[in-house]
C-alpha cells in the first residue's frame, strides 16, 4: 500500500534536517528519507584527516550551536557527524534510514516516491539530498595507462593505503590542496595540476578570514543580487584547511614543501598527460581577486570600531621557471592520480522535467521548476552561504516558508 504524508524530505544531512525543523514548526507531517545514516556523507565519504574549513563558532544550526572548549578549531568528520545526529535528536525528526529513493514522479496533484522500501505519496518534496554525490573526472581518465591507480576524493583515505611513489593531484580548489600537502608531507613526490582556482589567507588582520565574510556581509549577498549566478554557483571552493596552527595553505604554500605545480590538465595523449600554459595568467587571476577582497574587508574595517592589526598583503603566487607541459604517464615516475576536480548532484532518481541541459535543478532561490518541488543545500542557493553548515538556517526558513505558502493556497 502506498503511505501518504505532505511533504517529503530527502537526504538526512544537516540540510535535509534544517528542513525537517521548520516543517515541524509549522506542524506539516513529513518524513526524511534517508539512503544511508544520518550525517551520512560526513560518516562516509570523507578522508582520514578531514576537517571543516570554518571554524567551530559557525557550526551552528537552528537551536544547536557549538559549545566546546575550542571555538577557533575546526571539527573532524567525526564531530561533525555527531553534531549532525545531536541535532536530529533534538529536532525530533522523522528519518526513515537504510531507505533509497529510486524514483519520483509527478502523481495527482503532487508526487508518487518510490523507495526500497515502498511508495510514498506526498504533495510536495524538498531535494536535500546534497551538491556532492558523484565526483567528476574528465573523460580522458580512461586513457590513463592501467598501471597508475586513480582515485577520487570519496576513495582516498590516507598516504599510507596508496602504492608507493609519486602522486599527481588534479585541481587546486580546498580538497586538492589539502591532499597535496598531505601526500608530500607524508615523503612523497607530488605534482598538482592548477586550474581556476579561489585563493584565500587562513587569518586576516589576527582574525579567521571567514569571520570577515560573515561580519562584513559578503556571504550574506543574495543570489538575485550577483551578476553572474551561473558562474557563482560554479566555483571551486577557497584553498584553505582547518589546522590547528591556523596556517594559509596557497600555491606558495605547496611550493615551498616541494610540490609541482603544472597547468590544467587538458588531455591524455600517447600515455602522457598534456597540461595547459598560461599558469602567469591563472595565479594573476586568483591575486587579482583575492586584492578586490581584501580591499573590501578593509573598506568595512574603517566604518568600524574594531580592535584588529593593521591591513595586510600577500606576496604574488610564485610561477614556475619552467612548469612541464607533459608528463610520461608510463615511466613510473607517478603511480597514483586523486581527480579533486569537483562533484555533481545525483539526479537519477528524479523523473521530473526540472533539469537543464547539463543535469542541474533548474530553481529559484530552492523554488524548483515544477509545482511543490524545493530543493536545500545547493551553492549560493539563497545566498554565498549557502552551502556551509551555518548557512542553511536562513535558507531553509524561507524555503519552507514558501513551501507552506504553496500548500495554503492549494488548499
Amino acid at each position: 500500500m502506498t503511505e501518504h504524508v505532505t511533504t517529503v524530505v530527502v537526504g538526512a544531512g544537516h540540510a535535509g534536517l534544517a528542513a525537517s525543523h521548520f516543517l515541524s514548526e509549522r506542524s506539516i507531517d513529513h518524513l526524511v528519507i534517508e539512503r544511508g545514516e544520518v550525517a551520512n556523507s560526513w560518516r562516509r565519504e570523507r578522508w582520514d584527516s578531514f576537517r571543516l574549513l570554518t571554524p567551530n563558532w559557525q557550526s551552528r544550526l537552528p537551536g544547536l550551536a557549538y559549545e566546546g572548549a575550542d571555538p577557533d578549531g575546526y571539527l573532524t568528520a567525526k564531530e561533525v557527524t555527531r553534531f549532525v545526529e545531536r541535532f536530529a535528536a533534538l529536532s525530533r525528526a522523522p528519518v526513515r534510514t537504510g531507505t533509497t529513493v529510486t524514483s519520483v514522479r509527478p502523481a495527482g496533484d503532487g508526487y508518487r516516491v518510490t523507495t526500497s522500501r515502498g511508495e510514498i505519496g506526498c504533495r510536495t518534496l524538498v531535494i536535500a539530498s546534497g551538491a556532492c554525490n558523484r565526483p567528476v573526472v574528465p573523460p580522458f581518465g580512461e586513457a590513463v595507462p592501467p598501471s597508475v591507480e586513480q582515485l577520487t576524493p570519496y576513495d582516498y583515505r590516507a598516504p599510507g593505503r596508496l602504492p608507493d611513489g609519486g602522486v599527481l593531484v588534479v585541481g587546486a580548489s580546498a580538497t586538492g590542496v589539502q591532499l597535496a600537502a598531505e601526500l608530500r608531507r607524508s615523503g612523497r613526490p607530488v605534482i598538482l595540476s592548477v586550474g581556476e582556482h579561489v585563493r584565500l589567507p587562513r587569518t586576516y588582520r589576527g582574525r579567521d578570514v571567514l569571520w570577515w565574510m560573515d561580519a562584513s556581509g559578503v556571504w550574506d549577498q543574495r543570489y538575485d543580487e550577483i551578476d553572474d549566478l551561473t558562474r557563482a554557483r560554479r566555483l571551486p571552493s577557497p584553498q584553505l584547511a582547518g589546522t590547528p596552527e591556523r596556517a594559509t595553505l596557497d600555491l606558495n604554500a605547496l611550493t615551498s614543501m616541494g610540490v609541482e605545480l603544472v597547468g590544467r590538465w587538458a588531455a591524455v595523449r600517447d600515455g602522457h598527460a598534456l597540461f595547459s600554459g598560461g599558469l602567469r595568467n591563472v595565479f594573476s587571476l586568483a591575486d587579482l581577486k583575492l586584492e578586490r577582497l581584501l580591499d573590501t574587508f578593509d573598506a568595512w574595517a574603517r566604518t568600524r570600531d574594531l580592535e584588529i592589526g593593521p591591513p595586510e598583503r600577500l606576496a604574488p603566487t610564485g610561477v614556475p621557471e619552467s612548469a612541464r607541459l607533459r608528463l610520461d604517464l608510463r615511466g613510473g615516475e607517478i603511480r597514483t592520480i586523486v581527480w579533486a576536480t569537483g562533484f555533481r548532484p545525483d539526479y537519477g532518481w528524479l523523473d521530473v522535467p526540472v533539469l537543464d541541459g547539463k543535469g542541474r535543478l533548474r530553481h529559484d532561490g530552492g523554488v524548483v521548476d515544477g509545482p511543490g518541488l524545493y530543493a536545500l543545500g545547493l551553492p549560493v542557493l539563497r545566498r554565498r552561504r549557502s552551502t556551509f553548515i551555518h548557512g542553511i538556517e536562513a535558507d531553509a526558513r524561507e524555503v519552507i516558508g514558501h513551501l507552506a505558502g504553496y500548500l495554503a493556497v492549494r488548499r
